[in-house]
């Protein structure tokens, strides 16, 4: 299913369609994963009276739900997201009830509470990486495809900025396993409409990857190749941005000021990615996402780096703000050179790649920071979290085909079935997209 428009814009991307139901189905699902963090981490304080223990199951739920999504996005792409997705999100949706009601049931086992914990994260649908692989079979028109990645990333984000706020006015009045059993509602309801639509029903299923013939060559080690640069400058953002939840906690204390200040300072790096978000999606850019996407990571790098060294609040908030303005343009092109690098039977399975380098990088960064704010200046601090960024942005990128389409005629697939032939040439030589 693929819509050709003329005029590049957010609102042509929105008019394709059936994209404003897709999208607003995935976003509802999507919503389930900014509420079940906070609520089911209260739920389960509450419950056992330890923060260990909530801090232990909360951490399998985690750790099985990120390192796992490749494998539920490769379910995705062999069977179809009507298959796959579905079964998914509904034993997610079940397994938090269970969760539920174990937290609500006085002397619940430690051990089943982990357990039930692991298996809930190991269910969780990649709805994003699935919509995203959407909006590639709506979009062959790269500029518009841009777009949408932008829309989605910065929605997203307000998801994560919502959710917690949503949850905070259940707790108030009710029992954050309300929150918990909300979440489960949210991802059943929205992914059931999302697969029913007819742009979701437009992927087909790619089977089993063949081991003979041309297509071979799609899943092989030219696509891994090409999938690195993307892969690790997502991982490194996630180690950078998650770096300051902590460095900016440790900037308050050591200057006295109250905790409300870290609250303005995030809110500030979350209004500076969701504006950057928007602005790169705007931009038709000339130059080749590969070569866009070392100048953003850099960004992040530079600008963390100089916060640094911000002698006073005001500061911090205008150098946070600035690295902000590239994180979400960074994971955007990230995405967008994930899609172009795999064949289409492999889209939603580069997109949880991305998905899982991007929350892996925020576990290590978040535990490295910790380790360093407690022996290191703080501006060294900054400085090693933004280098990491910066690092990550002299990784070569690699096309994966010979044969690329036309700016703004043709779609991905047309273009990896155009060559049997692999590729792995610096972008540095390759053809000009927008």
């Amino acid at each position: 299913m693929s819509t050709p428009l003329s005029r590049p814009s957010y609102a042509a991307v929105l008019r394709v369609p059936h994209a404003r139901r897709t999208f607003s189905a995935a976003l509802v699902g999507r919503l389930s994963y900014g509420t079940v963090s906070l609520s089911l981490m209260l739920s389960l304080t509450r419950s056992t009276g330890s923060y260990a223990v909530a801090g232990l199951v909360m951490a399998l739920f985690g750790a099985t739900s990120v390192f796992l999504s490749p494998y539920r996005a490769s379910l995705v792409d062999r069977l179809g997201p009507r298959r796959a997705l579905l079964p998914m999100a509904l034993l997610y949706a079940a397994l938090l009830c269970v969760l539920a009601a174990a937290c609500r049931r006085p002397g619940t086992s430690e051990a089943v509470l982990a357990v039930t914990a692991g298996l809930a994260g190991a269910c969780t649908p990649p709805l994003g990486p699935t919509m995203r692989a959407v909006w590639a079979e709506l979009l062959p028109d790269r500029r518009l495809l841009q777009r949408a990645y932008s829309v989605d990333g910065v929605a997203e984000e307000l998801l994560f900025v919502s959710g917690p706020l949503l949850v905070g006015g259940i707790v108030a009045v009710a029992s954050p396993v309300v929150g918990v059993v909300l979440s489960a509602v949210l991802v059943a309801v929205g992914t059931l409409a999302f697969v029913t639509s007819p742009a979701t029903a437009a992927l087909r299923p790619a089977g089993r990857e063949k081991s003979d013939g041309p297509a071979a060559g799609r899943g092989g080690p030219g696509q891994g190749r090409a999938l690195l640069q993307p892969v690790v400058v997502a991982a490194a953002v996630g180690v950078s941005v998650s770096a300051v939840d902590l460095l900016v906690v440790a900037f308050a204390g050591e200057r006295g000021l109250g905790d409300g200040t870290v609250a303005w300072v995030l809110a500030a790096l979350s209004v500076g990615s969701a504006v950057g978000g928007l602005v790169n999606g705007a931009v038709a850019w000339s130059s080749p996402t590969r070569a866009r996407l070392p100048f953003f990571a850099a960004g992040v790098g530079l600008c963390l780096a100089a916060a640094g060294l911000a002698p006073g609040l005001g500061t911090l908030v205008l150098a946070v703000m600035c690295a902000g303005l590239f994180v979400a343009p960074a994971l955007t092109t990230a995405y967008l050179i994930a899609d172009e690098s795999v064949a289409p039977g492999f889209r939603v399975r580069a997109g949880a790649w991305c998905n899982t380098a991007v929350n892996a990088g925020m576990s290590v960064g978040a535990a490295a920071v910790g380790l360093l704010v407690e022996r290191l200046p703080l501006p060294v601090c900054f400085a090693a979290a933004g280098a990491v960024a910066a690092a990550a942005a002299l990784v070569p990128g690699y096309r994966r085909g010979a044969a690329r389409p036309a700016k703004g005629a043709g779609g991905i697939g047309g273009a990896a079935q155009s060559s049997s032939v692999s590729s792995e040439l610096p972008e540095s030589s390759a053809s000009s997209e927008s």
